[in-house]
C-alpha cells in the first residue's frame, strides 16, 4: 500500500455483519492491510437515510429490499484511511455477488447473498466524499498515527 494518493473512504458493516458477529474480523481485515479506522460509528439507519444512501438506486426493482435490509438494524460505519483506501477496500470485500466474489474477500469468504452481503464501501472519490457525509461530521475524525506506518 505504499503506492498511491491518500484516501479516505466510507465502509458499512451491515445489519447481517453486526447480527452474525463479523465486526472483529472484517475491521481486522482492514487493519492487518494497514489501513486506519479514523472515524466509526454504531448507526441504526432510519429509511430517510437509506434513501439519501441509496439515491442512485431508486426506482429499481432491488431498491427496496436495499432499504429494508439496511434499515433491519444496526451497522458499523466506518471512515477509513491509506493509500489508494477506495480500490483497495473495494478489491478487499469482493463482487456484490458472493457467489462470484473471488475466496479471501470478505464477501468471498463469509457473504451469504447479494443483499446479506456483508459490507457497503464507497466505489469512488466522489461517492466516498457524499457517503462519508451522510455519516460524519468533520468533528468526528480523529488524526493518529499507527506504529507500523513507516512499513505500509
Amino acid at each position: 500500500m505504499a503506492e498511491g494518493t491518500l484516501e479516505r473512504t466510507l465502509v458499512l458493516i451491515k445489519p447481517d455483519g453486526v447480527k452474525r458477529g463479523y465486526v472483529g474480523e472484517i475491521l481486522a481485515r482492514f487493519e492487518r492491510k494497514g489501513l486506519k479506522i479514523v472515524a466509526a460509528r454504531l448507526v441504526q439507519v432510519v429509511p430517510e437515510l437509506a434513501d439519501r444512501h441509496y439515491a442512485e438506486h431508486q426506482g429499481k426493482p432491488f431498491y427496496p429490499s436495499l432499504v429494508q435490509h439496511i434499515t433491519s438494524g444496526p451497522l458499523l460505519a466506518l471512515a477509513l484511511e491509506g493509500r489508494a483506501a477506495i480500490s483497495v477496500v473495494r478489491l478487499m470485500i469482493g463482487a456484490t455477488n458472493p457467489q462470484t466474489a473471488a475466496a479471501g474477500t470478505v464477501r468471498g469468504d463469509l457473504a451469504l447473498s447479494m443483499t446479506q452481503n456483508l459490507v457497503h464501501a464507497s466505489d469512488s472519490p466522489a461517492s466516498a466524499e457524499r457517503e462519508l457525509s451522510l455519516y460524519f461530521r468533520a468533528e468526528d475524525y480523529h488524526a493518529y498515527s499507527r506504529s507500523d506506518e513507516g512499513f505500509v
